[in-house]
């Protein structure tokens, strides 16, 4: 039985939703002090979080930011707030959906199931020492900054994290990006290291990739 934490601080919604999540056959713990929000869902470990935006004491935006660097997911933001920029902005910060309110029983519980399936047996944050990453999106985290990287930039960072510190050769990272440890290109591989740490240098993270001439890539670290 999937568990569900609600937090959303108007008494009769959240009541409502409870009731609509225990009836669909779900365990539901719904989070009525609003201190410290981030700790009790972590303490709580749920499969998914139902989340509001506006809240008493911190921004749902926030919360849906803190969350995802601690490696919880999936998030359904659940909003009276329909503006696009607030579901763009929700949706940048790592929310996995976003619906607004009022919004219909049969499509929530629609999107819930889709998030659960979507999630199911995917591994969490992978730790990079001095950042995670997150394995399934290419998202990186460093304290509360995030950064989305692209497919590239993340299989290659994800396969130097999986082999730290051991060095990755120069061969096995193009096979890993095109298929083929034959280079097509003997400048593409340095092209695309040297995108990934440009991408690096905005969380300061550029001098994690180290180069071991003549053998390959490492992370720093152990």
């Amino acid at each position: 039985m999937a568990r569900i934490t609600i937090v959303e601080d108007d008494s009769l919604m959240r009541e409502e939703l409870m009731d609509i999540l225990q009836k669909a056959g779900y365990e539901v713990v719904a989070i009525a002090g609003f201190h410290d929000i981030v700790a009790q869902i972590t303490t709580l470990a749920p499969d998914l979080v139902l989340l509001d935006i506006n809240l008493p004491e911190q921004s749902g935006f926030e919360i849906c930011k803190s969350l995802k660097s601690k490696g919880i997911g999936p998030i359904l933001i659940l909003t009276s707030r329909d503006k696009l920029q607030d579901e763009l902005h929700g949706l940048n910060l790592g929310a996995d959906d976003y619906l607004t309110k009022p919004c219909n029983r049969d499509r929530l519980l629609a999107r819930i199931q889709n998030l659960l399936r979507r999630f199911e047996g995917q591994p969490g944050l992978i730790d990079g020492g001095s950042f995670s990453l997150d394995p399934n999106t290419f998202t990186l985290y460093k304290g509360s900054q995030s950064l989305l990287l692209s497919a590239n930039e993340g299989r290659i960072l994800l396969t130097l994290v999986q082999h730290r510190p051991e060095i990755v050769s120069k061969s096995t990272l193009s096979e890993l990006l095109w298929g083929t440890d034959q280079y097509i290109d003997e400048n593409a591989l340095q092209v695309n290291l040297t995108r990934l740490r440009k991408t690096l240098r905005q969380l300061n993270l550029e001098n994690q990739i180290e180069t071991i001439r003549g053998q390959g890539y490492r992370l720093r670290g152990r």
